[in-house]
């Protein structure tokens, strides 16, 4: 069964609808900056006209920016290696993304070949679902702090530790807890109706959060959010460190063009793949244009924040399988989270022109994520098994609405989706019907299909209803 009401949109932490308020570029609480200009590509060597190999000139801008932003002037780059934004205060500007292009000739197998095998076995790179040419790449240092010796439930402000020694307010750390061989993580995460779960092997289930205050001789350590799950002993619950490696780095007013060449359909990508996240922080992509990519952007990090990404081609299509929308699919995931512990990333005011097998999607445990206020040809709202839950789709045109409940993900690794998962106001240009039954437990909330209810977006008056009460 799946839920649908008329609400106000207050959160309710420990019932049907999470506080997605705190998604994105540090929770939405500043703006993403605009980094002063230090240096411009062609200082270093490169050409911008199509033709000339300019990886070397951009690889070294990238290497001898400590801090700001690295200017792409207008023009047309050949790249034909990795270019990986390693340290935070970093950004990758261009002018524009019809002006400033990033072409690329080759895949990203015939650079750094990564092969890989489906949850079937079924061989394949791994290019199918991650990596990019352009990378801000990091570690977020996650390490054990001290156990949480009581359990907190789902929607509760407070955790009890065995010691808040290293403590302090306003420390970023996250609540983790592992998966246990009786399934009764993944069991909870799906609100006791998780399907088959047998193949599911994900290690751990990660929230970031900041501590609001700590009582030293109770051992309370109060969060500045609610728990999206409880901290039961039996999944080995703990505080832990974050301290990330790279924060405050972007990609912004860039094109990304890749050839036209026919798709030749799911899991035979080899890497034309424009952008990813991994491993870092309140990071972020803006005002990109991509163009004839397999896959657009993948987000393997935490607070992270995309908005105004155009994802188009002109790839002919030469797939069997239409994947449920007329004429095909161009690719096979347009922007991607999930995996590494990613969570709480804000997706707002994307543009995916064409089709592709997996329009938006959520993966691998990641909660928190919020896709606002886009459109796309015919979307498929991909939550692609393994425990994804407590994400939020809100205020999107799903096009021809087709298929906004195709999805993916391999054998035995839960229902598509999790619970607490949010849809809210989605149209298309005809009615959409509620997800098909066993697509996911009753714990889901889905309302605004056959009419609008209010707020229309749910993020953006989540996000104002906080900011205004902390400023009271």
């Amino acid at each position: 069964m799946v839920h649908s009401m008329t609400a106000s949109g207050v959160p309710d932490p420990s019932g049907l609808l999470p506080d997605f308020s705190f998604a994105g570029y540090y929770c939405g609480e500043q703006p993403i900056p605009d980094l002063p200009v230090a240096c411009d590509v062609r200082g270093f060597g490169a050409i911008g006209d199509g033709l000339s190999d300019d990886t070397g000139a951009f690889q070294r801008a990238i290497a001898a920016t400590a801090a700001g932003a690295i200017l792409v002037p207008a023009g047309r780059y050949l790249i034909r290696d990795i270019l990986t934004i390693g340290r935070s205060g970093v950004v990758l500007r261009g002018e524009g993304g019809e002006a400033s292009v990033l072409v690329f000739d080759r895949h990203l197998t015939d650079v750094q070949p990564n092969w890989g095998a489906t949850t079937e076995g079924r061989r394949t790179s791994n290019y199918s679902w991650a990596g990019g040419f352009v990378r801000i790449a990091g570690d977020l240092r996650v390490r054990p702090l001290h156990d949480i010796v009581e359990e907190s439930s789902r929607g509760s402000y407070a955790v009890q530790v065995a010691s808040t020694a290293g403590l302090a307010p306003g420390q970023w750390v996250t609540v983790q807890v592992d998966y246990d061989a009786g399934g009764t993580l993944a069991s909870f995460l799906y609100a006791g109706d998780p399907g088959n779960v047998s193949l599911l092997r994900d290690r751990f289930v990660r929230q970031p959060v900041r501590i609001a205050a700590i009582d030293v001789r109770s051992g309370q350590v109060r969060l500045d959010r609610p728990l999206r799950f409880a901290t039961r002993q039996a999944w080995s619950p703990r505080l832990c460190a974050m301290d990330p490696t790279v924060t405050g780095s972007g990609v912004e007013q860039l094109g990304f063009e890749f050839p036209a060449l026919p798709y030749r359909g799911h899991f035979t990508e080899l890497g034309f793949n424009a952008i990813a996240l991994d491993q870092v922080a309140h990071c972020w992509v803006r005002d990109v244009r991509i163009r004839n990519a397999e896959s657009g952007i993948f987000v393997t990090a935490i607070h992270c924040t995309l908005e105004d990404v155009t994802i188009s081609g002109a790839n002919p299509i030469q797939d069997p399988e239409q994947h449920g929308t007329p004429g095909g699919c161009i690719g096979h995931h347009a922007i991607m989270i999930g995996g590494g512990g990613a969570s709480d990333n804000l997706v707002r005011g994307f543009d995916i022109q064409n089709c592709y097998i997996h329009d938006l999607t959520v993966d691998h445990s990641t909660a928190g994520n919020v896709f606002s206020a886009g459109r796309g040809r015919d979307m498929s709202l991909d939550h692609h098994r393994a425990a994804n839950h407590a994400n939020l789709f809100t205020s999107i045109d799903c096009g021809l609405g087709n298929r906004p409940w195709f999805c993916g993900g391999g054998h035995n690794l839960g229902r598509q989706s999790g619970a607490w998962n949010t849809m809210w106001n989605l149209r298309a240009a005809k009615p959409l019907d509620p997800p098909p039954p066993g697509w996911g437990p009753a714990a889901m909330l889905v309302t605004g299909l056959d009419a609008p209810v209010l707020p229309d977006n749910l993020h953006a008056a989540q996000l104002a209803r906080r900011l205004a009460q902390s400023a009271t």
